[in-house]
């Protein structure tokens, strides 16, 4: 994965429209996988709409310091 926030974004850019798989660390030990379609990026964030099938809610949005961190993996 790239190592800046721009790159990041560029990177999430090209992928708009694109399916995606998210695995987010939500605590010690914990992780939780999500699948939808990257929609929308932002300066500061991007949106995933969701697998209706296996989540609860529609979107979700996280920073590009949560895949620079490796909070989020994608």
């Amino acid at each position: 994965m790239p190592t800046t926030l721009a790159s990041i974004k560029k990177d999430l850019e090209g992928r708009i429209g694109s399916p995606i798989m998210l695995v987010a660390q939500t605590g010690i030990k914990r992780q939780t996988e999500r699948r939808g379609v990257l929609t929308e990026t932002y300066p500061s964030v991007f949106v995933v709409d969701l697998d209706p099938e296996e989540n609860s809610f529609e979107r979700v949005s996280y920073s590009y310091s949560d895949v620079l961190t490796r909070t989020v993996e994608i």
